[in-house]
């Protein structure tokens, strides 16, 4: 056992290649990236795994990680964010995350406990489709974008996203989550 987590072994990244400690929730992911590329039609090159975001909440300071964002044109279309058990428990970190990986609104945002997601408008937070079948391919995902204006995102309006992924994903989580890296602040 490492962490919270029971390591099966090692496995490989569908993405990357890299050798990855083999756990339940890993193999999820593992699922999501090839349904992303053999289903879906992204190239490997668009799919950026596990990026680092760091947030704050106050003199509180930590590096969490995105499971996936999808980029297209250059500019970075859509996340997914995977967690076990219910999906809706993630609407709002999730939402945060899209408006802070960024210096403008994310369009898509993707919920998934693996088997089921929730797919939302980064904008409105509104659910737009459900199921894993239902996370937009690359020719979908290009058209809903399409008339997207990409706003934004003022620093007041990062500094409550950061607060509110901090509360959701590092005050929440179990103190031996060894996904999350706490940093200690001496921050006044």
């Amino acid at each position: 056992m490492d962490g919270h987590h029971l390591i099966l072994g090692d496995l490989e990244d569908y993405i990357t290649g890299e050798i990855l400690k083999d756990t339940h929730d890993e193999r999820y992911r593992q699922k999501v990236s090839r349904t992303l590329v053999e289903q879906k039609g992204f190239l490997r090159p668009d799919i950026s795994p596990r990026l680092e975001l760091f947030v704050r909440a106050g003199n509180k300071c930590a590096i969490i990680k995105i499971d996936f964002g999808i980029t297209l044109s250059k500019r970075m279309h859509m996340i997914i964010k995977y967690g076990p058990g219910s999906i809706v428990t993630r609407h709002r970190s999730a939402l945060a995350a899209s408006r802070l990986l960024t210096s403008y609104q994310i369009p898509v945002v993707v919920v998934t406990n693996g088997e089921d997601a929730e797919i939302l408008n980064g904008s409105t937070g509104k659910i737009i489709h459900t199921g894993l079948e239902s996370i937009p391919g690359r020719s979908e995902l290009l058209k809903i974008v399409s008339q997207d204006q990409f706003s934004p995102i003022s620093a007041k309006q990062a500094e409550m996203e950061s607060r509110i992924l901090y509360a959701y994903d590092v005050d929440g989580s179990c103190p031996c989550d060894d996904t999350i890296c706490r940093i200690e602040s001496d921050l006044n």
